[in-house]
């Protein structure tokens, strides 16, 4: 029977490769249709820009994002692939869950407005249901360092 400390590591495992599924299909269809890098991009920037950011983000998207927006379109998918590969694999974990970390941090200060200004408080967190959980599983993927269990990150340890 495991102990405690195995099975959350097995458990931490199981949800690490199930979460790299989603970032392997995000990153995928980002870098490989390129409606995305050439257009897509560029709306939800605009809208994030006009209404959705928060206050201090707005100058940073506007004025360093925007104008590159098909470069940062492309290293979107390219960070979700990364991310992606690192946890399938269980290689360098920690450092990509600190580009998640990084990452999520960035779509919730992009889209903290999105429900409207002014509306009840759970609105906002309710809104925030796609990056706020993702931010807390890289919380915890970096605190365990989930790569060590089922993944390389523990293979290159043991040697």
């Amino acid at each position: 029977m495991p102990t405690q400390s195995e099975a959350l590591s097995s458990t931490l495992a199981v949800v690490r490769i199930a979460t790299s599924v989603f970032f392997l299909f995000f990153g995928e269809y980002k870098i490989f249709d390129s409606g995305f890098a050439h257009g897509g991009f560029q709306q939800y920037l605009q809208g994030y820009v006009q209404n959705d950011s928060v206050g201090f983000y707005r100058p940073f998207l506007r004025s360093l994002i925007l104008p590159h927006a098909v470069f940062f379109g492309y290293l979107v998918g390219v960070m979700e692939l990364f991310i992606g590969m690192s946890l399938l694999l269980g290689l360098w974990v920690r450092p990509a869950s600190i580009v998640g970390i990084l990452y999520m941090a960035n779509l919730t200060l992009a889209t903290w407005w999105a429900p409207g200004r002014g509306v009840p408080t759970w609105r906002y967190f309710g809104n925030e249901l796609d990056h706020l959980p993702l931010l807390f599983l890289f919380m915890m993927f970096f605190a365990s360092d989930a790569g060590k269990a089922w993944g390389l990150d523990g293979l290159r340890r043991r040697r």
